[in-house]
């Protein structure tokens, strides 16, 4: 039912340093597998956005949150051809997902909550319930013989408030997980406008 989006994508990745030489040299980015990612299994890239993705990549150095270590914060870009996407931006893709909901909730005793990641945290990072949801969505899809999805792209509300009685918050950003890594064309170092690399 979706579809395949037309054109490609720029995503960007923050890591260590060591990691994001190695992807550049021809190693695969590494999918993440925790039960609390909130698109489920696979490559997590910030569409569009090195500057967000090198500031998780501080974070993650500051906090030592997240899996792996980052001592030296890095970026690298990739060139995505979302293939067969649910692209969480239309209606139809959000039914999906709610139906996976509802097939979820009747077929366990306990739904998984969605939990703070860290003390303080506004937007319970820990999505435990949320990949649950998209695991219940891919077997779904498998049992009735449909093809999988190669990548999900979604919006993230995350932040503060950016100002006093908006719903725009200081980290929204836009998420694509990478599923299929054949949708990964290649990699590159991010420029900054001048044209000098964007983190030398």
């Amino acid at each position: 039912m979706y579809r395949q989006l037309p054109s490609f994508v720029l995503g960007f990745h923050g890591c260590d340093r060591k990691t994001g030489e190695a992807i550049l040299a021809g190693e695969p980015i590494s999918p993440s597998v925790n039960d609390y990612d909130w698109l489920g299994a696979g490559a997590y890239l910030w569409e569009n956005s090195p500057e967000r993705a090198l500031s998780y990549a501080q974070l993650v150095k500051r906090y030592k949150r997240g899996q792996g270590s980052i001592n030296d914060p890095f970026v690298v870009g990739a060139v995505i051809d979302l293939g067969l996407c649910l692209n969480l931006t239309e209606e139809g893709a959000l039914q999906e997902l709610g139906e996976a909901y509802q097939l979820l909730n009747a077929s366990v005793e306990a739904l998984p909550e969605n939990k703070p990641g860290f003390s303080g945290d506004p937007d319970n990072l820990k999505r435990f319930l949320d990949c649950a949801v998209f695991k219940a969505l891919h077997s779904a899809r498998r049992l009735v013989g449909l093809e999988p999805y190669e990548s999900i792209r979604s919006p993230f509300l995350e932040g503060a408030p950016l100002y006093p009685g908006t719903s725009f918050r200081q980290q929204t950003h836009t998420q694509l997980c990478v599923r299929s890594i054949t949708c990964i064309k290649g990699y590159f170092r991010p420029l900054n406008a001048d044209g000098t690399l964007f983190q030398p």
